[in-house]
This record gives structure tokens, C-alpha cells and sequence, in this order.
């Protein structure tokens, strides 16, 4: 695993306004993290390889190009004063490279460390926080193994890439290992893996936590609905009991500082049904679940991302109303926009994109409200999500 020693921490340099700051990937992410920017007084670069991608839409300049482009990223920090990502698929490498041309305030090492789930969960354990219990796994003796020792059933992931449930199998008997035997045989190989234990959770939540590299504030913990694996609702706040909050709220601390944090990071956790609280998964960026933030809380997360990569102070966000996301997908586009005039209470944010795919993320619907389940049953009753009933 990297260590966090080979890179120089603390505070960030205090960005001013009217410098540059690029932007690495053009969706939804990172058109967000440009409106917040542009409020602030900074300009915007995207490097994204679709012209007129969604941050393109809202920016100031693009450079068109592939994310693993070493020319492109090159370009994209001469022209740049720092350098952002607004997913974890990025070569930190190209990034290195960059760096005596423009300043990269979240590091590689968060990326290196996020990119590769081993590497994850070692820091996450490393730092006090339990994790589902794992095993590494790069063949099918090892897997065998470890089906031996956390016993069914069981996830396999593969250890880099993979969102949305892509690169994750779940284990429940031999038939379904039997699978994985069958699609190694047929030339798909073992990529290097890790085998999780099953979590019995109650529901799946996630806290948000953004920092300048010294100081570190957290959101609220929410609760998240998936359905095919992706998220389709996020309630804010989750119904937890004050020592949930607190222990939530202490873990995603310890990151932070572990990490030396600038900008936002997601934590996805799981709650389960004794009360503990199981860190899943870290995204290196804001993260879908943290959208309400944008209508919901007295900073939201892209705010808090700007701010810390930018070296500037931060307050710790105050929730000013319940609310309900709900993630408007391909499918339900037409639906939606069908009856947006019939709902004033909806705030929607359409993201841009050129072409709806089933099940992409077009963009996303939130309600602030004082009753959040009244809310969730006004927006199920629409039928615009029967698909995901």
C-alpha cells in the first residue's frame, strides 16, 4: 500500500479568485463541482474525451481527450492552477507527472489507495474502522480458501474498477462459484480479486467528509435505497440512534485525517442490525448520495470540495431540512419531465447529457420536507420508478 509519507501534507495553498482549476472527467460530478466553482470566482477546464460533455457545458475551456491521456492531462495543467478529479478511474501516475506544473491538493495516494479495494480496506482497518471481513484472492485455490474461512454467502470483487455493482458477484452456494470456474474456462481468466464476507446490515448509508489538508468537517449520515445496484434514493437524515451518528461521524474523521484530506470524500457504509456501523466502500470525490446537499444543507458538498482543494476554511455544514434525492435514470427522463410543472417541490437538476441510456444517470429530483416517508410514497405514487419496483 502507498505510504502517505511520500507526499507532502498540511495545509493547502490558499487559491484566489480568478485562478484556474482543472477539472479531470466531464460528468455530472464535474459540472457540479464547476457551478459551485464559478460561484466562487474560478475558472473552470475539463479534460473529458465527449466535446460538450456536461462540465464542458458550464466551463471555460475543454481539452478533448481519453482520461489516461498523458498529452491531454499535460495540456489540461499547463493551462491550469489545480488539478481535481470527480471520479477514482484516474491514472495517478499521469497525474505525478503533472505536478511540477500545477498543484494537485488531494494527492495520488488517496487515489492509489481508492483505485484498489486490498490497499482500501488495509487503510480502512489500519485506521481503527472495521470492514466487512476480507480476503485477498488472486486464483481459485485462493478463493476456495477463503470460501473455507468466511463461508458462504459471500461477495467477489475484482480488486480495481468496477461501480455500480460492475466486477461484483455474489457467492450464496456452489452453483454460483461454479459460474466463476465456467467463465474462467472460458478465457475470462481470474483478475486479481478480494472475497468479502456477507454483512447482515439493516440498510446501507454513507457520510460525506471534506477537508483542506488540517482541518475537517463532516454531513450528516444518510440513508441510501439501491435497487439493480444503483443508487435510486437517498434519505436525509438516516433514522439512527445518537451513538450510530456519533461512531459514523468519528470513522469518517479518522479518514480524513489519516488521509490528510483535500476536498470531499464519500464513505459508504453498512448499518446492520445490532447497531454497528461497517465501512463498504470510500469514493474519492462527492458522490451521488451527497446531491441533497446542494438544496438541503447551509454548505453542500461541492462547496466543501472547491473550498478544500482551494486551501480555504471551512464550516461545518448544518442540515436546514430533511429531504429526499431520487435519481432520475434514462428511463424515467420522459416521465419525469412529463409532470415537473405539476411539482414545485421537485428540484431537478438535468445534468446534459446528449444521449438517455437506460439506466444512466440523467440527473436527479430532490424534496426538502418534514416528513421524509410521506415524501418517498408522494414520489413511488408518481409511477415515473414502477420500473424499479
Amino acid at each position: 500500500m502507498p505510504s502517505l509519507s511520500e507526499e507532502t501534507h498540511g495545509a493547502v495553498k490558499m487559491l484566489q479568485p480568478g485562478a484556474t482549476i482543472g477539472i479531470i472527467g466531464g460528468g455530472q460530478l464535474g459540472r457540479m463541482m464547476a457551478l459551485s466553482a464559478k460561484y466562487m470566482g474560478f475558472r473552470i477546464g475539463v479534460l473529458d474525451p465527449t466535446p460538450d460533455c456536461p462540465t464542458a457545458q458550464v466551463a471555460d475551456f475543454q481539452v478533448v481527450g481519453e482520461y489516461d491521456d498523458k498529452t491531454a492531462i499535460h495540456d489540461l495543467a499547463e493551462k491550469s492552477d489545480v488539478l481535481t478529479y470527480e471520479f477514482e478511474n484516474v491514472d495517478a501516475e499521469s497525474i505525478d507527472e503533472v505536478r511540477h506544473l500545477v498543484a494537485a491538493p488531494q494527492g495520488t495516494d488517496l487515489l492509489r489507495v481508492t483505485q484498489d479495494r486490498v490497499h482500501e480496506k488495509t487503510f480502512i482497518n489500519a485506521h481503527g474502522t472495521p470492514t466487512a471481513p476480507w480476503r485477498e484472492v488472486n486464483n481459485f485455490e485462493e478463493l476456495d480458501a477463503a470460501i473455507d474461512e468466511l463461508h458462504y454467502p459471500c461477495v467477489l470483487k475484482t480488486r480495481s474498477g468496477g461501480y455500480d455493482g460492475h466486477g461484483q458477484h455474489v457467492l450464496r452456494n456452489d452453483a454460483d462459484l461454479e459460474k466463476i470456474r465456467a467463465r474462467g474456462d472460458r478465457g475470462g481468466g481470474f483478475p486479481p480479486s478480494i472475497l468479502e464476507g456477507f454483512v447482515d446490515f439493516a440498510f446501507e448509508a454513507s457520510i460525506l467528509v471534506s477537508g483542506n489538508g488540517e482541518q475537517y468537517v463532516t454531513f450528516p449520515i444518510v440513508r441510501n435505497d439501491h435497487r439493480n445496484n444503483i443508487l435510486h434514493m437517498t434519505i436525509a437524515p438516516a433514522e439512527v440512534t445518537p451513538d450510530i451518528a456519533r461512531e459514523a461521524h468519528e470513522l469518517a474523521l479518522r479518514l480524513a485525517k489519516g488521509f490528510e484530506l483535500a476536498g470531499t470524500l464519500a464513505i459508504e457504509l453498512f448499518i446492520t442490525k445490532d447497531n454497528r456501523v461497517i465501512v463498504n466502500e470510500l469514493a474519492p470525490r462527492p458522490h451521488n448520495s451527497g446531491h441533497y446537499t446542494i438544496e438541503a444543507c447551509s454548505i453542500d458538498q461541492f462547496d466543501a470540495h472547491i473550498r478544500g482543494i482551494a486551501g480555504w476554511p471551512l464550516i461545518q455544514p448544518k442540515l436546514l431540512s430533511p429531504a429526499v434525492m431520487v435519481n432520475v435514470l434514462g428511463q424515467h427522463v420522459a416521465p419525469t419531465r412529463a409532470l415537473i410543472a405539476q411539482h414545485p417541490e421537485w428540484n431537478v437538476h438535468d445534468y446534459g447529457k446528449a444521449q438517455v441510456r437506460h439506466n444512466r444517470k440523467m440527473g436527479h429530483i430532490t424534496v426538502l420536507t418534514d416528513d421524509t416517508a410521506a415524501t418517498v410514497a408522494a414520489l413511488e405514487a408518481t409511477g415515473c420508478w414502477d420500473d424499479l419496483k
